[in-house]
């Protein structure tokens, strides 16, 4: 009897064994074919790297998505799968340009584009002169319906115009008479 009862437990076991053989089998094929899918990373640094190059958005004749970043910009991180996922819709007829303030090559289009934080994004018409900015994370909806207007060449829904800006030289207060104190002397 002690044989046949032997005989059994080793049957069980090796069937026991089998069927967790087979299931990390089964669990290990299924995360490998997960990671093989098509499906586009949408990190900020992998969008940076498949970005059209300004200089190409630029000749295109299409209008262009600028967009100023940093990879340690939360709200750019935040925003990235939603713009990902835009580019993907509107990619066609829109270009989508990708420039990291960290870069000191892109210092010149920061002055030109006003740029002081960040996310920035500048939308550019066929011709390549800017229409609108908007800045700071934004809802994608927002983003939507103006890369929509973007594309079809119409207004913009929301856009945020600059006004004049007062320049820091004429701001500065004259003295009425040379016995006024000035903040620089202290009273001397």
């Amino acid at each position: 009897m002690t044989n046949n009862w032997s005989d059994t437990t080793t049957l069980s076991t090796r069937v026991r064994n089998l069927l967790i053989a087979l299931g990390a089998i089964a669990i290990s094929i299924t995360i490998f074919l997960g990671l093989q899918t098509d499906t586009p990373s949408l990190s900020l640094e992998a969008q940076a790297e498949e970005a059209t190059s300004l200089e190409v958005a630029l000749r295109s004749e299409k209008p262009t998505f600028l967009e100023f970043y940093a990879n340690w910009c939360t709200s750019c991180q935040a925003m990235a799968k939603d713009i990902g996922e835009l580019k993907q819709t509107y990619g066609d007829r829109v270009n989508f340009v990708m420039l990291n303030v960290d870069n000191d090559k892109w210092l010149p289009e920061m002055l030109q584009y006003d740029v002081s934080s960040i996310p920035h994004f500048a939308f550019l018409d066929q011709e390549g002169k800017p229409i609108a900015s908007v800045i700071g994370e934004q809802p994608r909806s927002i983003l939507d319906r103006n890369l929509q207007a973007l594309a079809q060449n119409e207004t913009l829904p929301y856009e945020s115009k600059q006004g004049a800006r007062s320049s820091l030289e004429s701001a500065k207060p004259t003295p009425s008479s040379k016995s006024e104190v000035e903040p620089r002397t202290h009273g001397r």
